[in-house]
């Protein structure tokens, strides 16, 4: 594979009193694609949070590293500008913001250049038709009223028009039917390519029968105690979490 893009280093995070995570160590290189499961608060979603540098999570020792530069203590919207994107488990829902005028302001942010207005109609209008979405959303507020598959749906597409070089998906697939998260996995794997990479958070396998993967990190007790390939995903359905239960 390519180059590195992320390393986590020894990274031990706190919310308030409580440690979450106990020493995380992961390195994720362009062209690939890991995935971080494990149970319900194991620490899946401080581990996307932390990277993030979100407020109500402390770092109490270690460092990440996005292209070899220290982003540990940078702002979100640093951290976002450098070509880190996170989809969320809960997307907010924004009145009186449209779609896509949303995505028109965030990719003006993120390129610094003004966008062309027919080539980015033209963009968008190849991304909804290849995620199955219904081109009216397009004009509506951000998310509301939006059911949960129009929701994710809805991130991905960010994904999609914002290209960034790691796209980090929060519980992409909770909630998803079959059909939605086939439609997950194709937006995926048209935004991948050999120089950027997704890392993908979740607590069950669903996504992965329809989706190839490089790394799989099992998350227990706030620290990563196995990792594999696609099979060790396909044991954990079969298996559960037992076994690498603190």
């Amino acid at each position: 594979m390519g180059d590195t893009l992320l390393q986590i280093k020894d990274l031990h995070v706190n919310t308030g009193n409580k440690q979450i995570l106990k020493g995380i160590n992961l390195e994720i290189k362009k062209g690939e694609i890991h995935v971080i499961m494990g149970p319900n608060g194991s620490g899946k979603t401080t581990t996307a949070n932390a990277i993030f540098n979100h407020p109500a999570y402390t770092k109490q020792a270690g460092n990440i590293l996005f292209e070899k530069e220290d982003i540990t203590n940078l702002k979100t919207d640093e951290i976002a500008r450098k070509g880190i994107f996170m989809s969320f488990q809960l997307p907010e829902e924004i009145p009186g913001v449209s779609v896509t005028n949303f995505l028109k302001y965030a990719k003006n942010k993120m390129t610094g250049k003004p966008v062309k207005v027919f080539e980015f109609k033209d963009e968008l209008k190849r991304y909804w038709e290849a995620l199955n979405m219904n081109p009216k959303n397009m004009e509506r507020s951000l998310n509301v009223g939006f059911s949960g598959g129009e929701k994710k749906k809805n991130e991905i597409l960010q994904m999609l028009v914002l290209n960034p070089k790691l796209a980090i998906l929060d519980e992409t697939d909770s909630g998803l039917d079959v059909d939605a998260i086939k439609t997950v996995s194709k937006g995926i794997e048209m935004f991948k390519n050999e120089n950027n990479a997704v890392l993908i958070i979740t607590h069950n396998t669903k996504i992965l029968h329809s989706l190839k993967v490089d790394y799989v990190h099992v998350l227990v007790g706030g620290q990563i105690v196995k990792t594999g390939t696609q099979e060790l995903a396909g044991e954990i359905e079969e298996n559960g979490y037992g076994k690498y239960k603190l």
